[in-house]
């Protein structure tokens, strides 16, 4: 199922999403130049991180191969970061929902979580 167009797009806007998110949390937790700092450096380096690991054998071309568990641990704490930023900036409808998508994609993709395990 985690090869679903569907499925894959949907992972599409969760990522966007978690990016927004950081940087709405960066922009409401800085003041001053930091804010903007914030803002945009807290995406940009998670985009950075999302983009530099992958998986051996993953058909991606991202430079670093890192074992699968590791991939899933940097995912879910991204994800979990994005969440967590959402609800500290007091839009905790908005965490609730990307939280519980977050969690209904992991289930729908359980064949991608058990071959990153294995990775």
């Amino acid at each position: 199922m985690s090869s679903h167009p569907i499925n894959a797009g949907l992972r599409f806007f969760l990522e966007i999403a978690a990016l927004v998110s950081l940087g709405m949390w960066g922009w409401q937790k800085g003041e001053g130049w930091l804010r903007f700092l914030f803002a945009i450096g807290l995406p940009l380096a998670a985009a950075i991180l999302w983009a530099t690991f992958r998986v051996p054998n993953d058909p991606g071309n991202a430079p670093v191969a890192i074992p699968g568990i590791l991939r899933l641990a940097l995912e879910a704490g991204l994800f979990t970061f994005a969440v967590w930023g959402l609800h500290a900036t007091g839009r905790t409808p908005w965490a609730w929902g990307l939280g519980i998508v977050v969690a209904l994609h992991y289930i729908t993709s359980y064949d991608r979580i058990l071959w990153l395990i294995k990775q």
